[in-house]
């Protein structure tokens, strides 16, 4: 990815860095990655280029994340002011339409890793006939969310009240911030996320800790861990008119595969799944030789 084809958009008064790889066309179709929580336009350092020989490539860090703005967050019962964000998947996919309406202005084909993937299935919605598919990478299935609350232990669901008042003060999120934004602890968590230890080097832990020491960085955070009540993936695809494709890795520690696979077999939208061998969270940067050649071809049927 080179530093030439870095940019700047602004989208309502905040700062929005994207990379685009291959050349900017009105015809055809373009590729828009979307990374996950904590990650940014970076983690698709073994993607975007090769995509981009196919059809133009932009890659976006959401607001909140890399080197987009970072604003100050506010929650539901928050007095807000103007400059504040509400740091939810409606708000991170409208900023994914304004992108696409303002500045890519062909039709889409969406690629989302975790939380990318429910961002880009919402922003699906929004574009409605722009939107020509959409791949999830390991999608967050959001299973802590109120609506998913009655799967788990009892012990969890009494205490759900005293969790969402604890996290929503800005000096608790702070204090887990910063125990959470440590090299050594971002490498910890790599290495659950990268089960086969594949491309699991400095580089990938500068690229997800750079953006942590910047000053707002606790900010998305805060918002993130309080979104306890948002959009879930199957609600979402329930009535999608344009088809999915799921890319999973066989040994994700978060999104387990099996409800993948309940999702293929009983989602009308989704018409493949791929399963990653030996691979986890994020198998588009642990093993791209394996799913680069099945992203390029769904990319060919799209174009």
């Amino acid at each position: 990815m080179s530093e030439s084809n870095f940019h700047v958009w602004k989208n309502k008064n905040l700062r929005v860095a994207w990379t685009r790889e291959g050349e900017r066309n009105s015809s055809g179709i373009s590729i828009v990655l979307i990374h996950g929580f904590g990650a940014c336009k970076e983690h698709w350092r073994n993607n975007q280029v090769c995509f981009g020989a196919i059809a133009p490539c932009y890659a976006i860090d959401l607001i909140g994340f890399g080197e987009s703005s970072q604003p100050k967050s506010a929650l539901k019962n928050d007095k807000k002011k103007e400059d504040d964000f509400i740091y939810c998947f409606e708000n991170w996919s409208r900023q994914i339409v304004d992108f696409c309406n303002e500045v890519i202005k062909t039709p889409v084909l969406l690629i989302g890793n975790s939380i990318g993937g429910v961002i880009a299935l919402r922003t699906s919605q929004l574009l409605k006939q722009q939107c020509k598919g959409v791949i999830l990478i390991d999608c967050a299935q959001r299973t802590m969310d109120d609506k998913r609350l009655r799967e788990q232990p009892i012990g969890m669901r009494l205490t759900r009240p005293l969790l969402k008042s604890l996290v929503s003060q800005r000096v608790f999120s702070k204090i887990i911030f910063s125990i959470i934004a440590k090299e050594y602890f971002i490498e910890k968590v790599l290495e659950i996320a990268y089960p086969s230890g594949n491309n699991l080097n400095q580089d990938l832990i500068d690229i997800l800790y750079k953006p942590t020491i910047r000053a707002a960085a606790p900010e998305a955070f805060r918002g993130f861990i309080n979104l306890f009540n948002d959009y879930l993936a199957p609600e979402l695809m329930e009535n999608l008119q344009v088809p999915v494709d799921l890319i999973w890795g066989e040994l994700d520690p978060w999104e387990p595969l099996e409800e993948a696979k309940r999702w293929y077999s009983s989602i009308a939208c989704i018409r493949s799944l791929e399963i990653i061998s030996k691979s986890g969270h994020c198998p588009h940067d642990e093993n791209p030789e394996v799913v680069n050649p099945l992203i390029i071809k769904i990319i060919q049927q799209a174009t």
